[in-house]
């Protein structure tokens, strides 16, 4: 059984050492007789770096580590090329003072390893002259591999004038590459975001940009395919330990869990640091998602909180998802680029596709979810945690009168200025509450009589739900506020048995629960609720 190889980025590494490499190789091939220049965009660590790496490998000429992969028995010649390697991750960027003096050391060490004799300060003057030292020196073209192009600008993403400063840095520094273009065999860039593309490159016009390729949709991650031929010893040996006996379907839940990914609808990949993670610490767990926490992410969410529920089925098309205004930033394409959204499938209903995003599987939407919750309602991690136990028991245990209380607690531990006195203000975060506490909810369900608002089916229950909002001034009286509750949740359960709602799920063996919640506020909450079948669960109030 091969060794997994947690946090190792470097090919020669995984090989020598006997470790599980997932064949990339053929990609590389393809990369390098195909054109140039090349960008690609991945959510971190998706294995960009690896791939960078054995793409050097491949230009330094070291055939022997590739015996066995597809690229050694192909007509690759393995001519040896200077390799430039540059990694974004590891350059300062506090300012772009900093950011420049960084990149000059970074290259200084790259200058004294080859023996070049280069006096330049400036870092794009340094680049430029080592490109040119390179080439004479070796008679040979050179290649230049940049990871993370974007990190000194993601850093700063919640600091608009920090990042921009960076920006013009690094714009010069790979303007460069351009004007050595006689110079250059192969160049590539890799990087989280595509939003900093168009203003980053913008002299750089002869980039390919790979991401959204269908010929190159699994060059970073592993296949689903490919899972039991590259784990699927480790998932036997999992087997044999009790944490797993009890789990049917091993493989399945490792892909509820870690698959999802995909750009093109149709390929899916799996997380490899994901999958390397769950393997090496032998438990399901958000491994990914808490390894770098999105702040800036929730920030755009919390400006508009009731989106969240749109992102189980957000269509879009490919031009949004660049986004390349830095003082227009969107959550929605930044999601998709950083991996917390991903494609579902491609719609070719026009000239142009639209792509249907989702959350791509249980690690991403669990671990996010709790984050959002406890920003929104500023409860805490743990706070968060709590509620999503309590509201998952009240709904297994079909006690409606609970999740009204859970429900009250978390509208009035949102703050005001995140609150809107319309009915579709509380749709939204209710089905941005459930959801980010880990339930199914399918919003505006098509019946043969109207539209249920929300539906949410757990395995032997169905709660079929209406909303209601009447608006209360501020000096209403208890009197008052009893009165416009009586009217709303009375028209909304006439509403429900008057439509014949639940007959949508009549036959199903699940207990149906209808539900009328109406809003006058913030925290001003009251239910009506009935269960259908009365001999299948206790009555409710």
């Amino acid at each position: 059984m091969k060794r997994l190889p947690i946090g190792i980025q470097t090919f020669s590494k995984i090989i020598e050492g006997d470790y599980v490499y997932a064949d990339k190789t053929k990609y590389v091939y393809d990369l390098i007789n195909s054109a140039s220049y090349y960008f690609l965009s991945r959510p971190r660590r998706f294995g960009k770096s690896l791939l960078l790496d054995t793409i050097a490998e491949a230009f330094k000429g070291s055939k022997e580590l590739f015996k066995g992969l597809w690229i050694y028995d192909s007509d690759y010649t393995f001519e040896s090329h200077p390799v430039i390697r540059l990694d974004m991750s590891n350059i300062s960027n506090k300012t772009p003072e900093v950011l420049e003096i960084s990149l000059a050391s970074q290259l200084r060490k790259q200058i004294r390893q080859e023996g070049l004799d280069i006096i330049d300060e400036l870092p794009s003057d340094m680049f430029k002259s080592i490109i040119e030292g390179l080439y004479e020196k070796y008679a040979q073209k050179v290649v230049v591999l940049i990871d993370e192009y974007d990190k000194p600008i993601i850093d700063h993403i919640h600091d608009v004038p920090a990042a921009e400063a960076n920006r013009l840095v690094i714009r010069g520094f790979y303007g460069v590459l351009k004007s050595m273009d006689p110079f250059l065999r192969f160049t590539f860039l890799t990087g989280v975001s595509k939003f900093a593309k168009t203003s980053v490159f913008s002299e750089l016009n002869n980039l390919k940009d790979i991401t959204m390729t269908r010929q190159y949709a699994n060059i970073c991650g592993i296949p689903v395919e490919d899972l039991d031929k590259y784990f699927g010893e480790h998932i036997e040996s999992l087997k044999t330990l009790k944490e797993f006996q009890n789990c049917g379907d091993l493989r399945g839940k490792i892909l509820e869990w870690y698959d999802g990914y995909s750009w093109d609808g149709e390929t899916r990949v799996i997380n490899p640091f994901s999958l390397l993670t769950f393997f090496g610490q032998e438990r399901f767990g958000a491994f990914w998602y808490a390894s770098g926490s999105p702040k800036f992410l929730i920030d755009l969410i919390k400006q508009n909180p009731g989106e969240y529920s749109n992102f189980k089925s957000l269509k879009i098309s490919e031009s949004m998802l660049d986004s390349a205004d830095l003082n227009k930033l969107a959550a929605k394409p930044l999601l998709f680029q950083t991996g917390y959204l991903s494609v579902k499938e491609i719609l070719y209903t026009s000239i142009v596709p639209t792509y249907v995003l989702g959350i791509p599987n249980n690690e991403v939407g669990v671990a996010m979810s709790e984050n959002i919750i406890a920003s929104f309602t500023e409860s805490g991690y743990t706070g968060a945690q709590n509620m999503r136990f309590d509201m998952d028991d009240a709904l297994r245990e079909g006690d409606l009168q609970k999740v009204l209380g859970i429900l009250r607690g978390l509208f009035a531990s949102i703050p005001y200025n995140l609150h809107v006195d319309k009915e579709a203000y509380y749709h939204s975060i209710f089905y941005a509450i459930m959801n980010v506490l880990g339930f199914k909810v399918d919003a505006e369900v098509a019946v043969s009589k109207g539209r249920i608002d929300a539906v949410l089916e757990l395995d032997d229950k169905v709660y079929v739900i209406e909303f209601k909002f009447s608006s209360c001034p501020d000096d209403a009286g208890e009197e008052d506020k009893a009165k416009l509750f009586e009217e709303a949740l009375t028209g909304g359960m006439e509403q429900i048995k008057g439509r014949c709602y639940h007959k949508k799920y009549a036959g199903s063996g699940k207990t149906i629960y209808l539900a009328a919640f109406a809003f006058l506020g913030r925290d001003d909450i009251e239910m009506k609720s009935e269960c259908i079948e009365e001999s299948l669960c206790k009555p409710q109030k």
